[in-house]
């Protein structure tokens, strides 16, 4: 609010005659006299036990820690009572990424808009990551002339009634069951075959694209309770967290459910490979075997050391889960690449893309370090309707095993 005070005022206006309520929260990273925000400055960084004036002396990065800290914390308390329904943020670069940080604290489908300089910049990756913050463009810089006013005007009138939309799903009678899919053009035969019969059991399926920020989001809706469980068709992220690949979703991939306790069927879908982008394989994989996939996409094709790992990075998961788990291994083939044949980066032929000795390393491995949990090796190819279809009954009856313990506690 020292410095963007007019432009608050200005969105909490136009809330305003939206039929919203405006509720203005300042996030100055030095204490200043303005008294125009509901929730001060001061308030804020006292959430966290720190004084506001004290902020005078800390670098601009400290600074935006504690209000960061401070604004989750407050916002997190208001919806937590049910008093918010969306959020909206203006600002430049250091502005932005301020917000975006306490936006993507708040739960998914709960409105959150940025009018934001940078918006049309690469760094919105950074700035939204899996959440589900609408970034507008402010086309000129945050002040008020006749460009921007309208581009705010459009912003604040789109959060105001997707808020209103929001508060009365809130209180709509309950939704069937939602079960998240992970899914990849690679396992889309299985991907499409599980969500039809889960659909006709009475499960509502939301699918997660498994190339980095999807798996974020699945790791995220699974620990804000909103799924019944999940079928993890499309592992694959893993396979990109062993080689550093263009699609990790880092290291909580496949934690999210275990850690809630939720019911999971585990599949190595599409583990058999790892993704960068063309032209920029690292100087160490450029004598492996590759497939381009498109334009931009090149498949590498993983190899038996790289099996071992991912053998013992699944069983590590599976091991902490707190719910019902069963894995299933399609032994005839991890994903629709199996058909193809791997070349090398001059496009020579490298032989067949799958190497059922490197399987076994995986399965092997999964076996040694697993705890409890029992593997079922089915000889089946994973996009094979067979496969889908055991998929969907290991996942009701873990599901109906973990619904039945619920109700005896």
């Amino acid at each position: 609010m020292d410095t963007k005070s007019n432009e608050a005022r200005f969105v909490a206006d136009v809330l305003t005659r939206a039929g919203a309520t405006p509720w203005i929260v300042d996030l100055s990273m030095k204490s200043h006299t303005l008294s125009a925000a509901d929730v001060s400055g001061a308030q804020v960084a006292e959430a966290v036990g720190v004084s506001w004036q004290a902020l005078d002396e800390r670098s601009r990065q400290e600074a935006a820690a504690v209000m960061v800290q401070g604004g989750i914390r407050i916002l997190l308390e208001r919806y937590s009572k049910g008093e918010i329904a969306g959020a909206i943020g203006v600002g430049g670069a250091n502005g932005t990424n301020l917000v975006c940080s306490i936006l993507r604290a708040l739960p998914y489908l709960l409105p959150k808009i940025m009018i934001s300089t940078v918006a049309g910049t690469a760094a919105v990756q950074w700035y939204v990551a899996e959440s589900d913050i609408a970034m507008y463009p402010s086309i000129g810089d945050v002040s008020l002339n006749r460009i921007t006013r309208a581009v705010m005007e459009n912003a604040a009138n789109a959060v105001a009634i997707a808020a209103a939309n929001w508060a009365a799903r809130r209180e709509a009678k309950a939704h069937a069951p939602l079960v998240a899919v992970s899914s990849f053009g690679g396992t889309a035969a299985c991907v499409e075959r599980v969500s039809q019969r889960l659909q006709a059991l009475g499960y509502e399926v939301i699918l997660f694209h498994a190339s980095g920020v999807g798996g974020k989001s699945l790791e995220q809706l699974a620990s804000s309770g909103e799924l019944a469980g999940v079928v993890d068709v499309t592992t694959h992220e893993l396979a990109d967290l062993v080689v550093d690949g263009v699609y990790s979703a880092g290291a909580a991939r496949m934690t999210g459910a275990g850690a809630a306790g939720l019911p999971q069927v585990i599949v190595p879908g599409a583990i058999d490979h790892s993704n960068f982008w063309v032209g920029q394989v690292p100087e160490r994989y450029k004598t492996r075997e590759f497939f381009q996939y498109n334009a931009q996409n090149l498949l590498m094709r993983t190899n038996a050391e790289e099996f071992r790992q991912l053998g013992a990075e699944f069983a590590r998961r599976v091991n902490a889960a707190r719910g019902p788990v069963r894995v299933l291994i399609p032994v005839g083939g991890f994903s629709e690449h199996t058909k193809r044949r791997a070349r090398d980066l001059e496009g020579n032929d490298k032989g067949p893309w799958k190497i059922p000795s490197d399987y076994r390393m995986f399965v092997d491995s999964l076996k040694r370090n697993l705890m409890s949990t029992s593997i079922e090796e089915l000889p089946l190819h994973i996009n094979d309707n067979a496969f889908a279809d055991a998929c969907v009954d290991a996942f009701f009856v873990i599901a109906n095993l973990s619904d039945a313990t619920k109700s005896r506690k």
